[in-house]
């Protein structure tokens, strides 16, 4: 069952802290596998599932939070890239929201196409302030083993 939370439900934060420690752990072990975050794309997992499964204001606070605090405790994103980490965050969960919302249902074709929507939609806005097609391209060339875990990995916790 998909869930369309909102800001006065406390069930909001309770999801989002869960996920934003989710989102912070995650990348921690992924880290522990030499280019795995470059690989394995994990800091958007759980932003893409929060905001399919509860909705995008749960999607919104991962989106957001997530990043910050785990550039203020770990260091990691850096700060050079944390604006385009916030962007891609926002993205999945904007798309992931938008889609559930569509279909009213937890498929792989779903989920595949928010991963595309945001993913093709993070390369536009990286291009445009990189100015660089090849740093644009680094996580559709290097981290297609991520976004397909994404669409994996998600549908089966969803359909969980």
């Amino acid at each position: 069952m998909l869930y369309q939370l909102t800001l006065r439900q406390s069930r909001t934060y309770l999801y989002s802290a869960l996920f934003i420690v989710a989102n912070l752990l995650l990348p921690q072990v992924v880290h522990l596998i030499p280019n795995g975050g470059a690989v394995l794309l994990p800091f958007y997992f759980f932003t893409l599932f929060a905001g399919y499964k509860y909705g995008f204001n749960v999607g919104l606070i991962t989106a957001v939070v997530s990043p910050l605090l785990c550039n203020l405790v770990m260091g990691m994103p850096a700060v050079a890239w944390l604006p385009i980490v916030l962007i891609k965050s926002v993205l999945a969960a904007l798309a992931a929201a938008s889609v559930a919302k569509w279909f009213n249902k937890a498929t792989l074709p779903a989920i595949a196409l928010a991963v595309v929507l945001y993913t093709a939609a993070g390369f536009c806005i990286e291009w445009a302030m990189s100015q660089n097609i090849h740093v644009a391209l680094n996580d559709i060339l290097i981290g297609y083993p991520g976004l397909l875990l994404q669409i994996i990995g998600c549908y089966l916790l969803l359909k969980r």
